[in-house]
């Protein structure tokens, strides 16, 4: 093994209820791995015993080369024998050590190499001027820029993260990000990451575990997992979705939003199709259709909505329009085949908001409708 985390085979259970069962993962030096999923999916407790936080009970466990826990062998090397760093969601600072000393704190020895280091990050991190200051002064943003630096300034060979961003707020969220993940790719450490947001993954990682009920359910790359999603839990941890139902006949699905492509499922299968909001455009039919694209409008043909082509219906109207900045919250109704009425929400991007009642043409984009067999 030539570097970063192995996990084989991971099985974790508490009071004989299992947790996390039979999960595998690697994380190669300079990779962003990110376990994503919702609470009590497992996530957590897998990253614990990774660490070392937890003793491994069944599987085994490689730091590089190096075994360094396995479940069948009795083999636990204590956390701070791993070579690795650790960051949790409190931050967990020394409140009376300011925040160079925090930062140094983890040093087996002066190092005047990794002081360097440290004088350049607090420089890149934006913190130079605090470097005498104590946690209880600091704001959350840069707490956890602490916290991060806190964690690599040993030099680890792996990095765990535990739900890094969780206590910011959206602004100063997308700047630290950007921060945390530049550092993270210049120092090349291997940096396993746990969070339940799925923005937040698709934005720091380089692959993506979705896990549920203690599983691997899906990995792989970001616009893998957003794109081609392995089912239905996948697809809605990812964002909300309209849900709509239908029957697979000759290959495809018909819907109030047009014909999908069933991808191979068998005819007489009943079937959910998962849209995005965000993978629907409206457009008022007269006198003529927003211009989404920039190229010239154009009022386009009804389609069958096969793969590859946008599905085009008329026959909706306008609930609701409210704007949210760069786009626009738009719910209209319409009915399905038995003639109930459906409603159908919208992200539309920019400033769209027609009257409430407004007969309304709907487009969907194929690659964000997902057609899986009912549960």
């Amino acid at each position: 093994m030539s570097g970063g985390l192995h996990v084989n085979n991971l099985s974790h259970a508490y009071n004989g209820l299992p947790i996390v069962s039979g999960v595998s993962v690697f994380v190669a030096p300079g990779e962003v791995v990110c376990l994503l999923g919702p609470s009590g999916c497992g996530k957590t407790t897998l990253l614990r015993v990774a660490a070392g936080l937890e003793v491994l009970q069944r599987g085994q466990i490689h730091i590089g080369e190096r075994i360094v826990a396995d479940g069948a062998g009795g083999i636990h090397v204590p956390p701070e024998d791993r070579g690795i760093g650790l960051m949790f969601q409190d931050y967990a600072l020394f409140p009376h050590l300011n925040v160079f000393e925090n930062i140094v704190f983890g040093l087996p020895e002066r190092n005047p190499e990794r002081i360097r280091w440290i004088y350049q990050a607090l420089e890149q991190m934006d913190l130079t001027p605090h470097s005498q200051s104590y946690p209880h002064t600091l704001s959350g943003g840069q707490q956890q820029r602490v916290a991060l630096l806190r964690a690599m300034a040993p030099e680890p060979r792996v990095l765990f993260l535990d739900e890094p961003f969780s206590g910011l707020d959206t602004t100063r969220r997308a700047r630290i990000r950007e921060q945390t993940l530049q550092l993270l790719k210049e120092t090349g450490v291997a940096t396993l990451m746990v969070t339940h947001d799925p923005d937040e993954a698709m934005f720091m990682a380089d692959r993506i575990l979705v896990m549920n009920d203690g599983r691997v359910v899906q990995d792989g790359a970001p616009v893998e997992i957003y794109f081609e999603p392995a089912n239905g839990f996948v697809t809605t941890l990812l964002g909300p979705v309209n849900r709509l139902d239908g029957i697979v006949e000759d290959g495809h699905v018909l819907t109030p939003l047009g014909t999908f492509d069933a991808n191979g499922i068998d005819n007489g299968t009943v079937v959910q199709i998962l849209v995005r909001p965000d993978g629907i455009r409206l457009f008022l039919p007269d006198p003529t259709p927003p211009n989404y694209s920039g190229d010239t409008p154009r009022k386009p043909a009804l389609t069958t909505g096969k793969s590859g082509n946008s599905s085009v219906v008329l026959g909706f109207l306008v609930v609701s329009a409210r704007p949210l900045g760069r786009s626009s919250h738009v719910v209209i109704t319409g009915h399905d085949p038995s003639g109930s009425e459906i409603l159908i929400e919208a992200r539309v991007p920019g400033v769209f908001l027609p009257d409430p009642g407004s007969k309304i043409t709907v487009r969907v984009n194929p690659r964000e409708a997902f057609v899986f067999a009912a549960d």
